[in-house]
């Protein structure tokens, strides 16, 4: 395998055939913490050089980020929203735990990422971030409720972990604060949300100027063309950090057809026009739309909370 530098081969510095590709992390997630160690070891088999690592909680009977089918994991499921138990001081004392065996396992070179979805206030995101701090995480996402951009100040007091958030962002004023004061390292927004190419090229170009990295969303709920899009983008920018790629089924990835190919912990986004992506109609036609739904989350004592 070539040498890389940042996100882009050095076969052209080689002497071979140059072709740009992106750094991407997979979602390896598991019921519990000996279960998640043994997904991340199915990742890295796979050639992946970044990987999230998700665990269920003990005396939980679900969670949200766990899920049944590993590899294809989609969050949402079909009928009616289905129902998940959260506590956050299981949560707070549980997740160091987990990373502590990963880095035990897998040493120093694997990059590792977590998601908090959203769940925690800015005081419990900072004794997280800062519980966390041995272990180096590439980055803690959404670590609390973006809307208020504000809360971010309270954690960076408190942590030097790199955090991420933006995936539900669809403009720059939703990101404006937390890109100026440099309170995120990552900005999550993707093309589809992002306002497209074209805005999201101009965020990008200003969140550079803070050294703030880009880190798009790339979930199965977004279909191919969506990945295409986000690889083109990566590919443009000069702040890339990651991308995320969540792997489509087999039947998803035949309706669209594309160029993009996984090697070695990069995603390339080939050299078909336009995108690289195509769209069988007639295939799609035997995949009727059937309603799905994220799950609603409920404290252990039955209030609701955050998903």
């Amino acid at each position: 395998m070539a040498a890389r530098t940042g996100d882009y081969d050095c076969d052209r510095l080689l002497g071979g055939k140059s072709r740009a590709g992106v750094l991407v992390y997979g979602h390896a997630n598991g019921r519990d913490i000996a279960e998640t160690v043994d997904e991340v070891a199915r990742y890295k088999e796979q050639g992946y050089l970044a990987i999230r690592a998700q665990s269920g909680l003990p005396g939980l009977v679900s969670t949200y980020g766990v899920a049944e089918d590993k590899m294809f994991y989609e969050p949402a499921e079909k009928g009616l929203p289905p129902e998940n138990l959260w506590s956050t001081e299981n949560y707070l004392l549980h997740v160091p735990k987990l990373f502590e065996a990963l880095r035990l396992k897998f040493g120093d070179d694997l990059h590792l990422l977590h998601d908090v979805h959203h769940r925690l206030t800015p005081i419990e995101a900072a004794r997280l971030g800062k519980s966390l701090e041995p272990y180096r995480l590439f980055w803690l996402e959404d670590a609390v409720p973006a809307e208020l951009q504000e809360g971010f100040r309270l954690i960076r007091k408190h942590t030097v972990t790199p955090l991420a958030v933006g995936e539900v962002f669809n403009a720059i004023w939703d990101a404006h604060i937390l890109i100026t004061e440099q309170l995120i390292d990552y900005l999550r927004m993707t093309v589809v949300h992002g306002g497209g190419l074209t805005h999201l090229k101009k965020v990008a170009s200003f969140a550079e100027v803070y050294h703030v990295r880009t880190g798009s969303h790339g979930a199965t709920d977004l279909s191919p063309v969506a990945m295409a899009a986000a690889l083109h983008f990566d590919i443009s920018i000069n702040n890339f950090g990651i991308q995320e790629y969540m792997r489509h089924t087999r039947e998803t990835d035949e309706v669209f057809s594309h160029a993009y190919t996984f090697d070695a912990g990069y995603l390339y986004p080939g050299d078909k026009p336009g995108l690289g992506v195509d769209y069988d109609e007639n295939l799609a036609a035997k995949f009727p739309y059937e309603r799905a739904y994220l799950p609603v989350n409920r404290k252990l004592d039955g209030t609701m909370f955050n998903w």
